[in-house]
């Protein structure tokens, strides 16, 4: 993977991050630095299942890529807040 494309994949996983927690209804308690993170693995996961679906590269925007991947981030993001929630 070249510079651009790590660039590219931060980016967009800083993008991806953010409308995953938007999502999701009240408020989470993971700080900005985990969902960037989720959003970033997020990112990648969901391009590899819509590859893997046939729907990463199509003409235009990618809107089906961009669902999955803002639900798999969702996901995290909750996921990540049940496990940091105090007991």
């Amino acid at each position: 993977m070249e510079i651009s494309g790590i660039f590219s994949a931060i980016v967009i996983g800083i993008v991806v991050g953010v409308l995953g927690r938007l999502v999701l209804p009240g408020r989470q308690h993971i700080g900005v630095l985990w969902t960037i993170a989720v959003g970033i693995v997020a990112a990648l996961i969901g391009t590899a299942f819509a590859a893997a679906l046939g729907v990463a590269d199509t003409k235009g925007i990618d809107w089906i890529e961009w669902l999955i991947q803002i639900g798999l981030a969702a996901v995290g993001v909750a996921a990540l807040d049940r496990a940091k929630a105090p007991r």
